[in-house]
């Protein structure tokens, strides 16, 4: 850039003019994203309050945060950045309008206030993908002090979760290093930091992504999620799948979604549909998806190249021979076979024939090697079921430690991540690559999610579905993603979740209790609240001096949450309570009825048992809430209650920890479900199946059927807060 005589910068490049106190942090971290060089100009002399200007070489100029993201989000090469459509667009500018209510002073802390109820359930401010809204709101909080004020209040949860997120992006950690580096100090800090790319700070209480993708390149990582259709994802495969997409978005590269269909026995198309529902459900959506099956020509053409290389043999070994002589490092007697006979097995086998049924084809690799899996492993083998994809097409099918490597690399897999627990399967993968003779392809691993008191083996949670021991795979008591969500986890707790857990790969076995507890903030602040009363254990309260007639207030369903609507509560004189809370009164005690006032309770009526039936009062509405040491819910005695069936969930397992030599059979909890009938405010007729409120002094539940009269009643699945009282998990 070029200075006038006037002091005017005029712009050879576009360039950004700023206060070097106020640095532009959006602008530029927006230019990053958006694929556009724009010269950073910090000026010492320029006032903080000084609003940034962005220069084209041109001579114009765009004055302000919210001006200058809008140029550069449309002429950048960032699909999305400006919205992907005409609402988003519109929706993005709003956001970017709003950037007038986040400057420091006495508004500052109510706009947080709007921005986290805004981010309650979401984890963008538009859409799906990080657009020019987030880039300024970050901006705009980061160099602002009283942010630090907020975020340490700890009253803006969805906000503080949501700057951490958008603050780890590597984009806006170099923005942020470059602004501090020109001005020659620290700068403003960053939630995280990033080595290329993918790094927290150190200091982060949660996990850690520093993965430091080997050979990694911004733009051309390529990750994958390859899930078997033989059952519902479960809370594990959530976790790789957000991983993928998380270093593939933060490269700016792509997401494969494979179906790894190659064992046509346990899968099939319900398992395959419920996978890409449970993906649209977590968000996250492949730049491809592709299946096995469509290389499956390919893989057959490579077997038999392999075969005439001499790299591959065709044993008839009986199975549990076979495992045994792997075991021992003894070679099969057909290793040594030659070309012609293992090519006549082969074509055998690709029949599908008796003979070729026998058979199964096995690399040569090394049968002396300490690591087991290097012992000639499975490549093909025979199965005459048919494929869920291809029918009966094919007779041989490759097996996963064939196919994976193959795929993968033919498929343009940069980096694949892979639990830990495939940690003496790498060395087998390389080998297979080597041996079929396609490109490497980057290994990372991380840590297996492992919860207590829970299996995630698809075939023991397919022997619980087939022993009837849950209704379905989307039992709420699963682990699967249906399942939980069905039992009211939010998909934004998932990803926070997640996050939080990193790439790690320390391996350790995890209670619920963290998980439900990040559910609990994002439900609570919107969640509709509620008042029920035990249906068998319910006790009248009258009231000598209630109403003459019942009066009818309009109250909110929520006191602090607007958007959640009114409720209609009807106060009179005769009242149910929970009796719990009957046999916790004394005769003159004054009581608080919620969202009423006091009153006294003058008598206690027992039954020959000592049990409370009934209790005789009168209102107190001018004493003080602040006196009284019972809080206690209530509902009218009128024909309108609803009638509830609410469901507390277990664990399915009595162990804590499961080991290789547990027999399931033995560890089934047999009272993991329990229901008690109930009575609702009437108001809780609306409510629709999914919906999450909170019954107020009882819990958060989802309903999961909805009112249907007395005969069907509305059933609500108690959702965990964290605390180990009524947990399930």
């Amino acid at each position: 850039s070029q200075v006038t005589e006037t002091g005017v910068t005029m712009a050879t490049k576009l360039n950004v003019r700023y206060s070097a106190n106020t640095p532009a942090l959006a602008i530029l971290a927006g230019a990053r994203l958006s694929g556009i060089e724009v010269e950073a100009n910090p000026d010492k002399n320029l006032p903080k309050e000084t609003v940034p200007i962005l220069y084209l070489p041109t001579g114009e100029e765009f004055v302000g945060t919210g001006m200058a993201l809008r140029y550069i989000a449309r002429a950048g090469k960032c699909d999305g950045f400006y919205g992907s459509d005409a609402l988003l667009s519109t929706q993005v500018d709003q956001w970017l309008d709003f950037l007038s209510c986040l400057k420091p002073g006495s508004g500052f802390p109510s706009a947080c206030e709007y921005v986290n109820e805004y981010l309650a359930l979401r984890t963008f401010l538009v859409g799906n993908s990080i657009t020019a809204a987030d880039v300024a709101i970050w901006g705009s909080l980061t160099i602002c002090p009283q942010f630090n004020m907020v975020k340490k209040g700890g009253k803006a949860p969805h906000l503080t979760r949501w700057y951490d997120f958008v603050a780890s992006k590597p984009e806006m950690i170099a923005t942020v290093e470059q602004c501090a580096a020109l001005k020659g100090g620290s700068g403003p800090k960053p939630a995280a930091g990033a080595k290329g790319g993918a790094k927290d700070d150190k200091g982060s209480s949660g996990g850690s992504f520093d993965i430091d993708l080997i050979g990694a390149e911004m733009g051309k990582v390529v990750t994958r999620f390859p899930p078997e259709p033989s059952g519902y994802l479960h809370i594990g495969h959530a976790k790789a799948a957000m991983l993928n997409e998380y270093f593939a978005r933060t490269w700016k590269g792509k997401l494969i979604v494979r179906f790894d269909d190659t064992n046509p026995s346990k899968e099939s198309d319900e398992f395959q549909q419920s996978i890409i529902e449970d993906l649209a459900k977590l968000g996250i959506v492949g730049d491809m998806v592709t299946h096995t099956s469509d290389h499956f020509d390919k893989l057959l053409e490579v077997g038999e190249k392999l075969i005439k290389e001499g790299k591959m043999y065709i044993d008839n070994t009986p199975v549990e021979q076979m495992r045994a002589e792997r075991m021992d490092g003894i070679e099969s007697k057909c290793r040594n076979q030659t070309v012609e006979k293992n090519m006549e097995l082969w074509k055998e086998m690709v029949k599908g024939s008796e003979k070729g049924c026998e058979c199964a084809a096995r690399f040569k690799m090394d049968m002396k090697a300490d690591n087991k899996t290097l012992r000639d492993p499975v490549a093909y083998r025979c199965n005459l079921t048919p494929h869920h994809q291809t029918g009966t097409k094919y007779k041989v099918y490759p097996t996963y430690d064939c196919a994976c490597p193959y795929v993968d690399a033919v498929e343009g897999v940069t980096h694949a991540l892979r639990t830990s627990e495939y940690k003496d399967r790498e060395a087998q993968y390389i080998w297979a690559q080597k041996l079929m003779g396609v490109r490497k392809v980057h290994i990372w691993e991380y840590s297996r999610l492992n919860f207590v008191n829970t299996v995630l083996s698809k075939r023991k949670l397919q022997w619980f579905v087939d022993q009837k021991h849950v209704s379905s795979w989307t039992d709420p008591r699963f682990p699967t993603v249906q399942g939980i969500c069905r039992r009211g986890m939010q998909v934004e707790a998932l990803r926070e979740f997640m996050l939080l857990q990193g790439a790690s790969k320390n391996v350790n076995l995890m209670e619920w209790d963290k998980l439900w507890a990040i559910n609990k903030k994002i439900i609570d602040p919107v969640c509709p609240r509620h008042t029920a009363v035990l249906a068998g254990a319910k006790v009248p309260f009258t009231l000598t001096n209630g109403p003459a007639s019942p009066e009818v207030v309009i109250v909110p369903r929520h006191k602090k949450h607007p958007a959640a609507g009114q409720k209609a509560t009807t106060m009179m004189k005769s009242l149910w309570l929970d009796a719990v809370d009957a046999g916790a009164v004394k005769e003159g005690e004054e009581i608080t009825l919620m969202d009423w006032g006091n009153a006294f309770v003058r008598s206690i009526q027992k039954d020959a048992s000592g049990a409370v039936v009934g209790l005789t009062g009168e209102l107190h509405l001018e004493g003080s809430v602040k006196n009284t040491k019972l809080k206690v819910t209530w509902l009218p005695q009128i024909d309108d209650l609803v009638e509830l069936k609410l469901v507390e969930l277990g664990h399915l397992i009595t162990k804590k920890k499961i080991e290789e030599e547990d027999d399931i059979v033995d560890l089934v909890n047999t009272e993991s479900w329990s229901e008690v009938a109930a009575l609702g405010d009437a108001n809780m007729r609306s409510i629709a199946k999914g919906d999450v409120i909170q019954i107020e002094r009882k819990g958060y539940y989802i309903c999961d059927e909805v009112y249907m009269g007395p005969s069907k009643p509305l059933v609500l699945f108690n959702i965990p807060d964290g605390r180990t009282k009524g947990m399930m998990n």
